[in-house]
């Protein structure tokens, strides 16, 4: 029989991954504080619920795409959350980015009120969310990650089980500690290119030719260059998750230099430009500082 799936945090994100369980033909229903943003959805064939709850009785499986572990556990445990809706033995799947200890938290809750909880956090960027091809990373037990792997093979390309329940987690976090390490140093090769005399549009393609590539310089590296610094992700969401990373690296007893580098200048960053400020804009320190912008014609303002 097939599963309705319940999705609810519509965000940058979650909007397209709901999308992508559309498009595939799931039976989705949705929910998000700010019902504007399920419209699209609605039009396509997704249904519309009041609250969590309602979204969790219609639902065989509910999956959340949320900014924090705060909201996700008011989501799962609140007046109207999920736990009062879904029925014993069906799945909660989070795919918000949490810290170990508070998926094995949050998973405990919800087992104890006959809950089964699956991690899926994914990573690739906003705009391969869109295309249905970004990474998921899933943690938890492997009859559950058979039993929803359609659904996350409609919502992503590359799908990788990380093992038990909060190991997802762990591999999420350190990718995005790299990735904001990435973003400042692709910041600081441009700057020192343009600086040096080449032509910025010239200075991208050799980088993304040569062994000091990234992913993220090839990303965005992009819209830093458009200067619309439209990644979809903000500063708040990149403070919170280098936050998770120093806290492993204090957990496990591994010094995190860089990360702890990057930390300082995303706050710095942040009390710039803002919280809600796009993350990629931590290069905007280097502009101002310098005086310099980064600007090339042909680049796209969003991927």
């Amino acid at each position: 029989m097939a599963l309705t799936y319940g999705f609810i945090g519509l965000g940058h994100l979650g909007r397209h991954l709901a999308g992508s369980l559309v498009r595939a033909g799931f039976a989705v229903v949705v929910n998000d504080l700010d019902p504007d943003n399920a419209k699209e959805l609605v039009a396509a064939g997704a249904r519309f619920a009041a609250d969590p709850q309602s979204v969790a009785e219609i639902a065989d499986a509910v999956i959340t795409c949320l900014p924090s572990p705060k909201v996700s556990e008011r989501v799962l445990t609140g007046e109207r959350g999920i736990l009062k809706g879904l029925k014993p033995g069906a799945t909660w799947i989070e795919m918000s980015t949490l810290d170990e200890q508070e998926v094995l938290r949050l998973g405990k809750i919800a087992a104890d009120a006959g809950v089964r909880m699956l991690e899926a956090p994914v990573t690739g960027g906003v705009h391969l969310a869109a295309s249905g091809e970004i990474t998921v990373i899933i943690g938890g037990d492997e009859d559950l990650y058979d039993q929803h792997l359609p659904a996350f093979q409609a919502m992503g390309k590359r799908i990788f089980r990380a093992g038990p329940l909060g190991k997802a987690a762990v591999i999420k976090v350190i990718t995005n500690m790299l990735a904001f390490i990435h973003l400042i140093a692709t910041g600081e090769a441009l700057m020192l290119a343009k600086k040096g005399g080449i032509d910025l549009t010239d200075a991208f393609n050799i980088i993304k030719a040569s062994s000091g590539n990234s992913f993220v310089h090839e990303t965005e590296g992009q819209v830093i260059l458009n200067g619309s610094y439209n990644i979809n992700f903000t500063m708040d969401l990149a403070v919170k998750d280098l936050g998770f990373a120093l806290g492993f690296g204090r957990e496990f007893g591994v010094p995190l230099d860089l990360a702890s580098h990057a930390m300082q200048t995303f706050i710095r960053a942040r009390s710039a430009y803002g919280g809600d400020a796009w993350s990629s804009q931590v290069v905007k320190l280097l502009e101002d500082a310098t005086g310099t912008d980064l600007r090339a014609p042909g680049f796209p303002a969003e991927l």
